[in-house]
């Protein structure tokens, strides 16, 4: 292990085990102005049951603007660790739904940091942080979460794009979704997600050296889980994701999948063919 390597384990250790609590309501007007963002019908009724992934749109701080970061996160430091690599991003995650969450009940949300990890290879230097959610509503557990986010270096002006990874071939099922600038704005907005990424192409393009505005990954993540649903015919028990390459507000994408009534392979392929999110699902 590298000395910074060795630094960054030593001081960011003393995060591992931090607890956090948030309650939250699951308030219909928040769940039906998702489903007009999504531009599909229901789901907001009070009593009802929260669809797979919607649960992001709540627990999430909206901390005062002066303890913003330039990159329009909060901070480094407080629950999460301050980690000083520049870019940020949710990298995939692993999901066990036990229960619907009930929309117009009180959610309550216990987080807890497992791991941090630095790491260093052809992207240069990483630190991987691993945090554990489990959400309960009305005190029964609903869902529970493990969350990859990831820190990483700079990327250098004009430097290459990595090699595509291509998309698996030979789906059962496919649909195009068409992403825009209202969709990442009001999507951003839904989640407390200040990243500027998502909403200012000037940053993303010369902070961050991204072509375009980048397309949430818990978004993409979210149409997922309701394109697996909608093709087994079945809730979902779990659901397993990981973010390959990054989609752009600039080009369309597909969804795609195949799988049994058990078993689902679910991906979403950017142009090209190229794999930007690999996922796994049961029903």
């Amino acid at each position: 292990m590298n000395e910074s390597a060795a630094l960054a384990d030593e001081d960011w250790q003393a995060w591992v085990g931090r607890k956090e609590t948030i309650r939250e309501r699951i308030a219909p007007d928040r769940v039906a102005a998702l489903a007009a963002t999504l531009g599909v019908e229901g789901h907001h009724a009070p009593g009802a049951a929260l669809p797979p992934g919607w649960h992001w749109i709540f627990f999430n701080r909206f901390v005062p603007r002066q303890e913003l970061g330039a990159d329009g996160h909060p901070k480094r430091g407080g629950f999460l660790p301050p980690v000083s690599l520049p870019r940020r991003m949710w990298a995939g995650g692993r999901l066990t739904y036990h229960k619907p969450l009930t929309i117009g009940s009180e959610g309550v949300r216990e987080s807890t940091i497992l791991k941090v990890e630095a790491k260093s290879g052809r992207a240069g230097k990483l630190v991987f942080v691993t945090v554990s959610h489990s959400i309960s509503c009305d005190g029964a557990p609903c869902v529970t979460e493990q969350q990859d986010i990831v820190y990483r270096e700079a990327a250098a002006p004009g430097s290459p794009v990595p090699a595509a990874t291509p998309s698996p071939q030979h789906g059962a099922w496919s649909e195009e979704f068409r992403p825009d600038t209202v969709l990442l704005f009001r999507y951003s907005s839904l989640t407390s997600n200040g990243h500027r990424i998502h909403y200012d192409q000037a940053y993303a393009q010369a902070e961050e050296n991204y072509p375009d505005l980048v397309v949430h990954g818990p978004l993409t993540a979210t149409l997922l889980q309701s394109f697996a649903e909608k093709h087994a015919g079945k809730p979902l028990k779990s659901f397993a994701f990981r973010g390959v390459s990054p989609l752009f507000v600039s080009s369309p994408f597909h969804l795609e999948g195949k799988g049994d009534g058990h078993a689902l392979d679910l991906w979403a392929s950017g142009p090209g063919g190229a794999l930007a999110m690999k996922a796994s699902a049961e029903v």
